[in-house]
């Protein structure tokens, strides 16, 4: 193969459908261009173009040639850019699951301000509170709460001290008074969360290095994270939600920490994926993105 000249010409050429017009763009001679395009053919062994008098069509194998053509010169731009600029090229496209209330109130639009500053980035988003999986589901890589129940998984932290926090809005508290204990909590409605078929009923909590684990009751249960958080800030019981999903609305006012001498379950958030392989430099990017994000509006405050 002589150059990326002739790669340059045969997409050119099979974009126009025309070895003339080809030649027009790039400011070349028919002749060149169609001298190009048979260097490839003979390199080949295959002829990558079915011609006519009046028309230019690619065969198969020039429409599998064209596929990796076109990846090919863009890498090489990319490398060119980077070199000039001082700055990678990050390109690629992220299947990603993430969870619903979280997902919903930042991660979201965080979303659209990283793929402002990485414009070659791609996202095929799931918004589910049901744990996909990985190896099977169209996902690379997915945030999780809590640590990964598979061995096999890498888990990158994102905000390690993450932790559950006991809430409720100031007006359930003064109609139905505020809990001065976790043992209180039998007196109270208590918004549950339910993950498959387990519904997570038994809220943990520790004090004096002795661990309290309390069965709780409520009239309201979720799948869904996002359903939990609005219930509690429409008054309908108490929660148990973490800290990262609530975060601004303590700082407002709308909900009210509860049982605050008591420490609470740590439900630190992760990036997953299955391989190392997969930590790729989008992904890569799209960690830091998320740590800068959460320690800029959480801070040491709230998750120290």
């Amino acid at each position: 193969m002589r150059s990326l000249q002739d790669l340059k010409i045969f997409v050119e050429t099979a974009r126009r459908g025309s070895l003339t017009a080809a030649a027009r763009v790039m400011d070349l001679s028919p002749a060149a261009t169609s001298a190009a395009v048979k260097r490839l053919e003979a390199e080949l062994g295959t002829p990558l173009f079915i011609r006519s008098t009046r028309s230019l069509r690619l065969t198969h194998p020039g429409e599998v040639f064209l596929e990796h053509c076109e990846q090919a010169l863009q890498l090489v731009g990319d490398g060119f850019q980077a070199v000039r600029t001082g700055q990678t090229v990050i390109r690629d496209v992220l299947q990603l699951s993430m969870p619903s209330d979280v997902g919903r109130h930042y991660l979201l639009p965080w979303l659209d301000d990283f793929m402002e500053r990485y414009p070659k980035v791609d996202v095929r988003l799931q918004l589910s509170d049901r744990l996909v999986d990985i190896y099977q589901q169209p996902v690379d890589i997915a945030l999780r709460y809590g640590e990964p129940p598979e061995s096999s998984l890498i888990a990158l932290p994102i905000v390690a001290k993450n932790r559950r926090v006991l809430c409720a809005s100031p007006d359930y508290l003064a109609r139905y008074g505020e809990p001065d204990s976790p043992l209180a909590l039998s007196g109270h409605n208590c918004l549950c969360f339910m993950l498959g078929e387990d519904v997570h009923a038994r809220w943990r909590f520790w004090k004096d290095g002795q661990e309290l684990s309390v069965k709780v009751r409520g009239n309201r249960t979720a799948n869904d994270g996002d359903a939990v958080h609005r219930w509690v800030l429409a008054g309908k019981g108490i929660a148990y939600k973490s800290l990262l999903d609530v975060a601004d609305d303590l700082r407002a006012g709308r909900l009210v920490s509860l049982c605050r001498d008591w420490q609470t379950e740590p439900t630190p958030l992760n990036l997953v994926c299955a391989d190392r392989r997969q930590l790729s430099p989008a992904v890569q990017a799209l960690r830091h993105f998320l740590v800068e994000r959460c320690e800029a509006v959480f801070g040491s405050s709230l998750l120290g």
